[in-house]
């Protein structure tokens, strides 16, 4: 069975808004949502970066049962992983255990903002094995002194850790990255519907959950949709290694401005039928991915009708075709 989620994506909404959009994809039937932590959207026209955490913390206590996750920390510039240890176990208790700190190498557009420069990819690679090391070493309530190549802690402690350690994804998307990370994760995160990510993977050793992303832009005006998901999603086109080094939204306008809203609409389902986006779920379950969260493309003028569309007709339906 393939589990859907809902991705309350920042770059797109303010934070009141996004704590009011988690309990409707709860009661909408969602099993999860994921959250974008980001300093900055990837194009102007979205408009929006609130601080992922705080919004966190207040949708914890407006859901019930919706599974959380972040879709992704960097915990490498922006944030030190002793204080991503401390922020996880926080939510982990808040949620009652509802939590997975999902994780990655990050992106220059939000980590470059601190001023100490953009490293090179193997670096980040290193520095985000050190910061999952930091991070599962102070989830037990130890105290902890760590001296890395990038990251040092002296005298850690967290005073207040969940029972059972809130779980750890990292995003993944080559062979090298799934070959380093899968054994320090118990969930794989990626956006692609790809198998061979999905076996990678598998090989080495990582845990069973695989959570994938699609966006959708839904409507009842299929042109409407396609205009939407070109001014606000056509940087998704670019790819995990253009996406990584531009350093800002006037970066991802030009680096896209020759993209078609024809060419956005061949990548995401745009319109009113739950067809082509049952399709998409569909191609990811076919690889191995075990979840799937969509993205609603647009702020919160665009959210309340997809909820009804999602309780209505599109899980329903894929809950019978891929359950």
């Amino acid at each position: 069975m393939v589990r859907i989620g809902y991705t309350l994506m920042t770059e797109q909404s303010g934070p009141r808004a996004l704590v009011r959009h988690a309990p409707l994809a709860e009661d909408a039937g969602y099993d999860f949502a994921v959250l974008s932590d980001h300093y900055s959207p990837w194009l102007d026209a979205q408009a929006h970066s609130p601080y992922a955490w705080s919004v966190l913390g207040a949708v914890t206590q407006v859901t019930e049962r919706l599974e959380l996750m972040t879709y992704v920390t960097a915990p490498i510039l922006r944030y030190h992983p002793a204080i991503v240890a401390q922020k996880a176990a926080t939510i982990g208790l808040l949620s009652q255990d509802r939590f997975t700190l999902g994780l990655g190498a990050g992106e220059n557009l939000n980590e470059h903002v601190v001023g100490r420069g953009w490293p090179s990819v193997g670096v980040r690679h290193e520095m985000l094995v050190e910061a999952v090391e930091i991070i599962r070493a102070l989830s037990g309530g130890d105290r902890l002194d760590y001296a890395g190549e990038h990251f040092r802690v002296d005298a850690g402690k967290l005073w207040d850790v969940p029972a059972r350690p809130v779980p750890i994804g990292i995003a993944v998307s080559g062979p090298e990255s799934t070959a380093r990370f899968a054994p320090l994760a118990e969930t794989m995160i990626a956006t692609d519907p790809s198998e061979a990510l999905c076996r990678g993977w598998d090989s080495a050793g990582g845990g069973d959950r695989k959570v994938g992303q699609l966006p959708v832009s839904w409507g009842t005006d299929r042109d409407a949709a396609v205009k939407r998901a070109h001014e606000q999603f056509r940087w998704f086109a670019g790819g995990w290694r253009v996406n990584a080094d531009l350093p800002g939204p006037a970066g991802f306008a030009a680096a896209t401005r020759f993209v078609r809203p024809e060419d956005v609409a061949e990548n995401i389902p745009c319109g009113p039928d739950a067809e082509p986006i049952v399709d998409a779920v569909t191609s990811f379950r076919d690889c191995g991915f075990t979840d799937v969260a969509l993205v609603q493309i647009g702020g919160d003028d665009h959210q309340d009708a997809f909820f009804e569309f999602s309780r209505r007709e599109l899980l329903p339906r894929l809950r019978s075709l891929l359950g």
